[in-house]
């Protein structure tokens, strides 16, 4: 199989590539979640719910373009790092043991996340971006990549931006902090019922991002990717024992398809 990605990658185009690469990727989530969600589904839907092919297309859309529009801003924002920051804080930084600079790279990066996050509901331009995401009105594991770019550019830039301020990058990359945030974002979005007990307070649960999408209670809580102590420590925490929110969605209209998405922020 790597001989055959190598092969590939040399051989297609890089955009040509990259689709296959995603598409290999959409088939072994696929694999894992559809089963998943039939047998321990919270809510009984269609796996080929109506707004499906508006989901997948954003899967591509989100896996490609923001990577690309980050590249400048974040160069920019590490060169500025490395002239302005005082040089204390770097020697501080690469002083520490590798351990507790992993450590410090993924709480920096989850606390940067959140803020953008929050900011995403508090200010009023740009929850016209967050609200794509929030208008899915049935939960599942695919609604993690539906999500206005300008969105998820803005959210990303506050999670990378802190840690090459810091100068945090030795020891990980933010390539590495955005495939696992991506990839727990499709389990915490997972229509199935399970609940975790204690655990719930040490890492995000679907039951924890549920309760973040409900339409009527508490859309205004929960706002970490994966550390709820962040929500916790904000006063922004809200995960009952035992209840399910009982919708989903936003009290505003919201076209149904990608292009009308896309141009509602812009527009209204």
């Amino acid at each position: 199989m790597m001989e055959t990605l190598h092969y590939l990658q040399h051989h297609l185009p890089p955009l040509a590539f990259e689709v296959f690469r995603l598409s290999v990727w959409l088939v072994l989530l696929t694999v894992i979640f559809v089963p998943l969600e039939r047998i321990f589904a919270l809510h009984r839907q269609k796996i080929a719910r109506k707004a499906i092919w508006t989901d997948l297309a954003y899967y591509f859309l989100n896996s490609i373009l923001p990577g690309i529009v980050l590249a400048v801003p974040v160069a920019l924002i590490a060169a500025a790092a490395h002239r302005f920051m005082p040089y204390r804080i770097h020697t501080l930084v690469g002083g520490l043991p590798g351990w507790a600079q992993v450590s410090a790279f993924f709480v920096v990066s989850q606390i940067g996340f959140y803020w953008g996050h929050r900011w995403s509901h508090e200010v009023p331009l740009l929850w016209r971006f967050h609200a794509v995401h929030h208008s899915a009105p049935e939960i599942d594991w695919l609604v993690n990549t539906r999500a206005h770019p300008v969105d998820m550019i803005f959210t990303r830039f506050c999670g990378i931006a802190p840690i090459y301020l810091l100068g945090l990058t030795q020891t990980a990359t933010p390539a590495a902090i955005i495939l696992i945030g991506t990839v727990w974002g499709f389990f915490i979005h997972a229509n199935v019922r399970w609940r975790f007990g204690w655990l719930e307070w040490l890492v995000a649960t679907p039951a924890f991002h549920h309760w973040h999408h409900s339409r009527t209670d508490h859309p205004d809580h929960n706002y970490a990717a994966i550390l709820p102590f962040l929500d916790v420590l904000f006063a922004t925490y809200y995960t009952p024992p035992r209840a399910w929110p009982e919708d989903y969605g936003i009290n505003a209209p919201m076209p149904g398809n990608i292009a009308g998405q896309l141009l509602e922020p812009i527009l209204a």
